[in-house]
């Protein structure tokens, strides 16, 4: 944020809690669209609305993303790239909050914490080789940074068509 856009470390920071706020405030609202519409389609709606925002963020020029909109309270100045981030983190709440419950739900109760273990498992990994594959490519890409906003839309697109794939998961009544 402070190279591309020009902003300070703290209004990038800022800028990310506006991501987090909207995901918390939209956490329980996610769960019961899951249900209501399914959790595959939820996810899957997530994961295109999340690879839109990352790759509509990589495109908008900086003026457009550093564009003051409005000022609220709590949230301080809303950017540009607010919204982006903001439906982000909306997109990351239908994702994020209907993965595990589905998981639980292709199994049964004798495996439960085997598919929960797994999950957590895969979660971890990729929280550790998220940080070093994400290093190695900006390096390979000449300390862009910028690499990582179009590489992400391109990996959400991977997770798009494995989910695809995911047949089982869904909530019964």
């Amino acid at each position: 944020a402070r190279n591309h856009l020009g902003i300070s470390e703290a209004d990038g920071s800022r800028l990310l809690g506006h991501l987090s706020l909207l995901f918390i405030v939209f956490a329980l609202p996610a769960g019961l669209i899951g249900g209501k519409v399914g959790r595959r389609a939820t996810i899957l709606t997530g994961i295109l609305l999340l690879a839109s925002m990352i790759f509509g963020i990589s495109i908008a020029p900086a003026s457009t993303l550093t564009s003051v909109l409005t000022k609220l309270p709590v949230l301080g100045e809303i950017l540009g790239i607010s919204i982006f981030l903001m439906i982000a983190g909306i997109a990351w709440a239908l994702i994020n909050i209907n993965s595990l419950p589905m998981v639980v739900d292709m199994t049964s109760a004798a495996r439960i914490g085997t598919f929960t273990g797994l999950y957590y498992l895969f979660s971890t990994l990729s929280a550790i080789m998220g940080p070093i594959s994400n290093g190695a490519l900006i390096q390979l890409a000449g300390n862009n940074y910028n690499i990582l906003m179009q590489f992400a839309p391109v990996t959400l697109l991977i997770a798009f068509v494995l989910m695809l794939g995911v047949k089982r998961g869904e909530a019964t009544a």
